[in-house]
């Protein structure tokens, strides 16, 4: 029965060690390589080929009717609330085809023969993905300037079985998919700098899954009947 007790005392040990060493720099993506530059900027889209999507901005002018005539804020379930018209269903559509849904729907009851114009103000669509090792894995909007740090805070911060010194980005540069690794330790004591993240940039945070494993071996066995015993 002793021996049965430091057998698993042993490997219990060994899982500590073992989970200690991974918190540490390493792997095959390398540590802020010099091409590792700002992304590619977005291609531009035709008025007719873009289609709406949530936290977009429009702005809806309707000819002669300025208290309809303002911008428009796409909410995270694809709608706005327009006067008149209520909720408006817009994810999914070009400028053109909500121009024309709007034109319908005012014409119904409100206006007569009513033109209606819809542009783009503002994309929703610059978000930056985080996952791995987070509290709150998710894709968050990319509002103005962004860091590293300012990122993974996004997510709630690193989790418990995070390795902040192994945190990977992907970016497209030149037309290719590249990869770059930091260390968010060095980065919160001021020995590195704090990167920038673009929008669609993916964010991942190295975890081990080993100290995940010991944390529910420790719970497992008690401890304490195991030193009374020997």
């Amino acid at each position: 029965m002793r021996l049965t007790f430091l057998l698993r005392l042993m490997a219990i040990c060994g899982f500590s060690l073992f989970a200690s060493a991974c918190s540490t720099r390493g792997g095959s993506i390398p540590y802020a390589p010099q091409g590792f530059v700002a992304p590619d900027a977005p291609k531009a889209l035709a008025a007719d080929t873009y289609k709406l999507a949530p936290l977009d901005v429009v702005t809806v002018t309707v000819f002669q009717v300025p208290d309809l005539s303002r911008d428009y804020a796409i909410d995270f379930t694809g709608r706005f609330t327009m006067p008149l018209v209520g909720n408006v269903q817009a994810t999914g559509l070009s400028t053109g085809e909500l121009a024309a849904d709007l034109q319908a729907k005012l014409g119904v009851k409100y206006l007569r023969n009513p033109n209606v114009t819809v542009a783009l103000k503002e994309s929703g669509s610059r978000t930056v993905t985080v996952d791995g090792s987070v509290r709150e894995p998710g894709v968050f909007p990319a509002v103005g300037p962004l860091t590293l740090m300012q990122t993974v805070a996004l997510a709630k911060g690193v989790d418990g079985y995070a390795n902040p010194r192994r945190v990977a980005v992907f970016r497209m540069v030149g037309g290719k998919r590249m990869a770059a690794a930091f260390d968010l330790t060095d980065i919160r004591r001021g020995k590195q700098d704090d990167p920038a993240i673009y929008a669609g940039d993916t964010v991942i945070v190295d975890g081990s899954k080993l100290r995940q494993a010991q944390q529910q071996l420790f719970q497992a066995i008690p401890l304490l009947p195991i030193f009374m015993a020997l």
